[in-house]
């Protein structure tokens, strides 16, 4: 059963900040599509309920609705499109702006000892519909110039609609709104991460019974968090599996096989199907393409694998909550942004169970539970790579030569943030090759190479990060050392976008 706080997407941008704040306050949170939203109330429980925002209107022709009774007995809070479906389905009236409010805004705060207690005055709107009128028991706590309820409370009842969007970084003290909620509900915060690991072991446990679970080590921090938490469960009836894709960074492969096996203790063995990999990602170019052939290619390779293993029964995965997100829109309105090879491209008929322990989870939360578990923080903190792995980072056609000149930038570039300081600071750092050859001077000579561009970004969960700009005598050493060290790249560049609008990764 669900102890925590249901949030109904919309098809927002932000919905994803509105879990990630939730369970900031020590409460779980749960995100599912809003026609969904009756049978997830009904098998889930939630203690409350978050209605999101989302681009449509909600006096449009079939506009996003829900029926207003599975609501009934619960706390209630909407945030923009959630704050205007409110005050339509109880009665209030909602209409087209005379003047829309995007970016920030002067907020009028006439009651502060409720929802808004703490809460700042600037704060972040996205809107061109207003609530003209609120619903009958409700009192208005805040307004802006253009905006007559930008806040409404019915306290007896603990629904509250914010015309703002208190989850975005933007909105001064804006997190206060979520803890407010909690408190004036009477939520308990009962969400953590040591009593997470306590019910996954057990979960695991009733799950697996006697049979062998294999699981996909990719060498990055959630499918080892995944391992040992497994391992941790059924001790040595789990057998993992790294496979080396030919798509792993420089020298990772040697290196995590010797840390599975020496430092963590882990049933492992090591596949070299790095041949296979590049045959079948020969000529292809699309993104999204590449991500589905290494994701079936994973699957064929842990089917084969599992055939050797007594009673294998599972396959377990280091899927986490932004993977599920990223790649489904939340099963909802919400755009996809990217499939991704633990959640797309699985066979229909896959031989092997699923099991992802970790799906629940934020980043920074797998983080935590690793260290919990006894994990080296070095390990931990290691910046995250993408399970497709340098396919994602090469743009354009995958070659053994432009893996190389990939692997070679890349390592220049960890290396020196590691001497520069800056490394866990970061979230992300790493090259990207670029499919463009531009013309250079090496010597006397005339070249015409390919381009490597440095993504650095700050950030606290992935789902949102900031471009980091480092000192210049950092960014030349850099690219003096991949220029002259990496055969065939003349040019290094900086990417100075941040997500949203663009993603961390380039593919």
């Amino acid at each position: 059963m669900m102890r925590g706080i249901l949030i109904l997407d919309f098809g927002s941008q932000y919905t994803q900040l509105i879990a990630r704040r939730i369970r900031e306050e020590g409460v779980y949170s749960e995100i599912v599509p809003f026609f969904e939203a009756k049978k997830a109330i009904d098998e889930k429980k939630p203690v409350a309920i978050v209605l999101s925002g989302g681009p449509r209107s909600v006096y449009e022709e079939n506009a996003p609705m829900i029926d207003i009774r599975i609501l009934e007995g619960k706390p209630v809070l909407g945030i923009c499109y959630g704050h205007q479906l409110l005050a339509k389905l109880l009665g209030g009236r909602v209409e087209r702006a005379q003047a829309r409010e995007y970016g920030f805004v002067k907020l009028k705060i006439l009651r502060d000892d409720g929802i808004l207690r703490n809460v700042g005055t600037r704060v972040w709107m996205s809107h061109g519909d207003i609530v003209k009128t609120p619903p009958e028991g409700f009192i208005v706590s805040a307004e802006t110039e253009n905006t007559p309820v930008a806040v409404m409370e019915n306290r007896e009842k603990s629904i509250f609609g914010v015309q703002f969007h208190p989850e975005v970084f933007h909105t001064e003290r804006g997190r206060e709104v979520f803890k407010n909620f909690i408190d004036m509900a009477g939520i308990k915060r009962n969400w953590e991460l040591g009593d997470f690991i306590k019910r996954k072991i057990e979960e695991i446990r009733t799950t697996t019974g006697n049979a062998r679970v294999i699981c996909a080590l990719s060498g990055g921090v959630d499918s080892t968090v995944t391992a040992v938490l497994i391992s941790k469960a059924i001790g040595d009836k789990l057998h993992c599996i790294f496979v080396n894709n030919g798509l792993l960074r420089k020298n990772e492969f040697e290196d995590n096989m010797k840390i599975f096996k020496e430092k963590l203790h882990l049933n492992v063995k090591g596949v070299d199907a790095s041949r296979r990999f590049l045959k079948a990602l020969h000529g292809i170019q699309d993104p999204e393409e590449k991500r589905k052939i290494i994701g079936r290619l994973f699957i064929e390779i842990f089917e084969e694998e599992a055939q050797r293993v007594r009673g294998a029964e599972f396959l377990a995965q280091g899927t986490t909550y932004p993977d599920i997100i990223e790649s489904a829109g939340v099963k909802g309105p919400a755009a996809v942004i990217k499939s991704h090879h633990n959640v797309g491209g699985l066979p229909e008929k896959m031989k092997l169970k699923l099991i992802e322990p970790l799906r629940e989870l934020f980043k920074d939360e797998v983080r935590e539970i690793g260290k919990k578990m006894g994990i080296d923080p070095h390990f931990i903190e290691k910046h995250p790579f993408p399970g497709p792995g340098l396919a994602v980072r090469i743009v354009g056609e995958i070659t053994e030569d432009r893996l190389r000149k990939l692997r070679e930038a890349d390592a220049i570039l960890e290396e020196e943030m590691k001497k520069e300081g800056i490394y866990n600071q970061l979230w992300q750092g790493f090259a990207v090759l670029v499919p463009v050859r531009t013309v250079g001077v090496m010597g006397d000579e005339r070249t015409y190479d390919e381009v490597i561009a440095l993504r650095l970004v700050q950030s606290v969960d992935g789902m949102t990060a900031d471009w980091f700009l480092p000192d210049r005598e950092f960014l030349t050493r850099v690219s003096t050392r991949i220029v002259n060290e990496v055969r065939g790249i003349n040019r290094v560049v900086l990417d100075i976008s941040s997500k949203p609008p663009a993603t961390i990764e380039w593919e």
